[in-house]
């Protein structure tokens, strides 16, 4: 088949895919509990191999005691570490954490960057974290959140050959609309958790089924 006629077929594919997830799950939004961009960036470090439940027990205390990046930045590592314990990972994230918000306060004036780019050199910072905080924290599209969720539905789907997280949102990117990027990761998520599980995918119930290139292997 021609690759034009190839990829042209998987975009109205993905374009289908978009307009059921977004009958199914017409209310999706983030989950992470914050109330400003930095609390949104840190949320989003924490929810590294965590989930956003157990992230939002978490930033209630964090977030009362070092509300903005300043307060952050001085926080002593221990008392962080102490607080995001039960996130997994806390020294990790707790060092990551403080080391964005120091860099927030001397190189950007206390807020939280509004670039690619900028933010991509905060410590603990790669590209899904920053995909969140743009599109949550300032309506800004620049690319598609790939989570383990994501990665795994758009290979079954077969909308990407990918399993390189960079590889798979450009994929994503040439197929769906920008303005949808960051909702279709969010609906994606949604759809994961609910019924395209890891290990025991509910395809008898999947309202993509028919768009799968996964259940259409197995029948």
């Amino acid at each position: 088949m021609n690759i034009t006629r190839q990829w042209s077929g998987k975009q109205q594919r993905a374009r289908e895919i978009l307009i059921r997830l977004k009958r199914l799950y017409p209310d999706a939004t983030c989950t992470l509990t914050y109330e400003t961009p930095v609390q949104l960036l840190v949320a989003t470090i924490l929810s590294a191999q965590c989930t956003d439940e157990r992230v939002n027990k978490v930033t209630p205390e964090l977030f009362r005691r070092y509300p903005d990046a300043s307060r952050l930045a001085d926080a002593p590592l221990e008392e962080l570490e102490a607080l995001v314990r039960s996130t997994g990972f806390y020294r990790h994230k707790a060092k990551n954490i403080k080391g964005a918000c120091q860099m927030i306060v001397q190189d950007f004036g206390g807020n939280v960057p509004q670039r690619m780019e900028e933010l991509l050199k905060l410590p603990g910072v790669a590209r899904k974290t920053a995909n969140v905080v743009l599109a949550h924290g300032f309506g800004i599209n620049m690319g598609v959140t790939v989570d383990t969720h994501v990665k795994r539905l758009s290979d079954r789907l077969g909308l990407t050959e990918h399993q390189d997280p960079i590889r798979v949102e450009r994929d994503l990117m040439r197929l769906l609309p920008q303005p949808d990027w960051e909702n279709w990761s969010i609906r994606l998520i949604y759809h994961g958790r609910a019924v395209c599980q890891a290990k025991k995918p509910d395809c008898g119930n999947c309202q993509l089924a028919d768009l799968c290139e996964f259940n259409q292997a197995r029948v």
